[in-house]
């Protein structure tokens, strides 16, 4: 069995959100973190959304150390390119169309919103125009508005089966600017078409203790600047209609939705 003096990570090490726990068989679980209890492993995993274990003897430490390790390295590059971009967007104020560089010679649009990149461009994320009982019929405009919920079991339904925004790669990354101080709380979440509508059901255990997890999909946060947020995928999309949900805390729960559907690529299309 591995330990901590043969190089194994300690009792209470903590990996960085949406980290590789590798296995000996070739396999790898997808954790927030981890802890080695005794001769066991617990971990959290972004795949179920909740705690599980596996004997230690099953691990692959050297691949798992080898990874954090690769992992740290492009995350360092990339928050130290990201702090000299803004570091001279700062110093040039004038240069209006300066900002976060995501791909070569492709930017991060200023301002406060969410963000898809799908490998050829950026773009702002439209919000969903959601029908809600609790929010009495009121639609959500293309600005940052909330919709006030209460702790109470309901969903929200979007007119129309399909999205207007949509997007041919399944495997989009999405980024999101806030002005906040804060950590975003995101879920993505497939919608079920029903009735000419598009339905997002269970609001409160999305978001609550007991997290549902039938139509939530794994994503990895990986905060790139101050206030800025990127979330990576943890498995591929299936052809559908998503959306994306946070959950902001203040005086009561604030709710923002943003929709868009994703089609078939075109066949040959790199992924």
């Amino acid at each position: 069995m591995p330990n901590a003096a043969a190089g194994q990570p300690s009792s209470s090490a903590e990996a960085p959100r949406g980290m590789k726990l590798f296995l000996k068989d070739g396999s790898f679980q997808l954790v927030r973190e981890y802890q080695v209890v005794g001769d066991r492993v617990r971990y959290y995993s972004l795949d179920s959304s909740q705690w599980e274990m596996i004997p230690a003897a099953l691990v692959d430490w050297d691949a798992t150390k080898k990874a954090e390790t690769e992992t740290a390295r492009r995350n360092d590059a990339l928050l130290s390119k990201v702090n000299k971009q803004e570091q001279e967007r700062r110093a040039e104020p004038l240069d209006i169309d300066a900002s976060l560089e995501v791909a070569p010679g492709i930017f991060l649009p200023p301002g406060e919103n969410l963000f898809v990149f799908d490998g050829k461009g950026v773009f702002p994320l439209p919000q969903a125009p959601i029908n809600s009982k609790l929010s009495k019929g009121r639609l959500l405009e293309q600005v940052l508005v909330p919709v006030p919920i209460i702790p109470t079991r309901h969903e929200i339904a979007i007119p129309g089966s399909h999205a207007k925004f949509r997007i041919d790669m399944l495997r989009p990354e999405f980024y999101l600017r806030v002005t906040e101080p804060r950590e975003p709380d995101i879920e993505l979440i497939r919608t079920k078409v029903q009735g000419g509508k598009r339905h997002v059901e269970n609001l409160d255990e999305l978001f609550g203790k007991e997290r549902a997890t039938g139509n939530t999909l794994p994503m990895q946060i990986w905060t790139v600047a101050r206030g800025v947020f990127r979330f990576t995928l943890g498995q591929p999309l299936q052809p559908g209609e998503y959306v994306l949900a946070e959950m902001v805390p203040g005086e009561g729960m604030s709710l923002y939705v943003w929709d868009f559907g994703v089609d078939p690529p075109p066949a040959g299309k790199p992924q």
